[in-house]
């Protein structure tokens, strides 16, 4: 029994770690996510449209140097994203087979972990280049709520509707399917 539900463990493994990845994502991308509030362009490209950054009151001067961080986030992570994805689905394929191939589901496998710490460590890059534009309290209070939404703080469950602060990333997590963000 095990043996047959070891690779349907991984699978589910593996899904809760992009739709992670995706959340953490989806936390710097806005327009990705169709946030009501138009994202970059939406109001003419000016202000600060990510409420995440407007809750940490982050100042004009402070958003100049985010916001080009963020769209390029948002760029170098949705090609990431839509090759995990579709390595997640040869994996299903993979384990969907009359006669699984054990080898190659853990070749497959190993893909997908490689797409996934590629996905976080672009995540942490721009964590740690944004934490430099932002005062010591904003910092407390970006990665406070970073870790309420991950369940850390607590130990409490992801996010539940109605909580999203931030651009987007309760909607990803609510998802939870692993799909990329979209616009």
């Amino acid at each position: 029994m095990w043996k047959k539900a070891k690779p349907l463990l991984i699978l589910l493994s593996a899904g809760l770690n992009v739709a992670f990845v995706v959340a953490w994502a989806a936390h710097s991308l806005p327009s990705r996510t169709g946030c009501p509030w138009g994202g970059p362009g939406g109001k003419g490209g000016a202000g600060i449209w990510c409420p995440l950054h407007r809750q940490l009151g982050t100042s004009e001067k402070q958003w100049q140097e985010i916001e080009p961080r963020l769209k390029e986030l948002q760029k170098r992570s949705q090609e990431t994203c839509r090759q995990v994805n579709q390595l997640r689905s040869d994996l299903i394929d993979l384990v969907a087979a009359p006669e699984p191939d054990r080898a190659a589901i853990e070749a497959k496998r190993k893909e997908i972990l490689a797409g996934q710490e590629k996905m976080q460590a672009l995540v942490i890059e721009h964590l740690l280049a944004e934490r430099q534009s932002l005062t010591l309290e904003q910092q407390k209070q970006l990665f406070d709520m970073i870790r309420r939404r991950a369940g850390c703080a607590g130990h409490g469950p992801l996010m539940g509707p109605g909580q999203d602060e931030g651009c987007g990333m309760g909607n990803a997590l609510r998802g939870s399917s692993g799909d990329c963000p979209t616009r």
